[in-house]
């Protein structure tokens, strides 16, 4: 294991401890077995060890969300299935990476606060993911888009439903029936969002008239002179 590395999960049970006002540069030092001095060599502030921490825990929550993606892809499940395992994957591996902290808020709040710009990027690669994976996939399984969506649009709507649940489990807990919510709102999304494709032959094809029809002479109309 690299120093870097070693740093980083050092960092993480420390600020999971203390929470970030509380945790101090000595304290992961020491917690990875180094000097201060040693430390500031790979991070020159408190803040910057945190940043790093954030964008480790991003990149792990985006592998967790595309391999979770394949497996369930790879499995044959529906455009509903994929989209649940990909997203409870990203957020199972966020939500479990503080897990049991008695700092989760404020970890999560001094997230936004010290790593914004951490938190927009990788927000915007899980969104091509997501993109990315809908298009693929209604491709594979000859699925539409209602109403002019686009596979990004689609995206953009999973993260305001994800949001939305948050805003009904402050820190994304407890995680369980967070997930549960959310998986709720997902496959209600889906199911509004996509059709089965039509056949084009399908669409092409006429109505057949009906036989009996087509052999039954039409009655002739009588004139006024003629007799029985």
């Amino acid at each position: 294991m690299s120093a870097r590395s070693r740093i980083l999960d050092a960092a993480m049970l420390v600020f999971r401890r203390h929470g970030f006002r509380r945790s101090s540069v000595e304290q992961a030092a020491d917690a990875a077995g180094l000097t201060r001095q040693a430390l500031y060599h790979h991070f020159d502030s408190k803040e910057a060890l945190f940043r790093a921490v954030i964008a480790r825990l991003h990149e792990d929550a985006l592998a967790a969300e595309i391999e979770a993606a394949d497996a369930a892809e790879k499995a044959g499940g529906s455009l509903a299935d994929i989209l649940v395992a990909s997203v409870a994957a990203k957020l199972r591996q966020l939500a479990g990476s503080l897990d049991g902290s008695p700092h989760v808020e404020e970890l999560f709040s001094e997230h936004l606060l010290q790593a914004r710009d951490l938190y927009q990027k990788y927000a915007a690669s899980h969104a091509e993911q997501l993109a990315a994976m809908i298009a693929r996939v209604c491709r594979k399984q000859g699925l539409l888009l209602n109403a002019g969506l686009t596979p990004h649009a689609l995206a953009r709507c999973v993260e305001m439903a994800i949001n939305g649940t948050k805003s009904a489990y402050p820190a994304m807990q407890p995680a369980d029936a967070f997930l549960k919510d959310l998986e709720v709102m997902l496959r209600t999304l889906v199911a509004g969002a996509v059709s089965p494709a039509k056949s084009p032959r399908a669409a092409k094809a006429k109505p057949a008239r009906n036989s009996t029809l087509l052999s039954t002479p039409r009655p002739t109309s009588r004139k006024s002179g003629d007799r029985r």
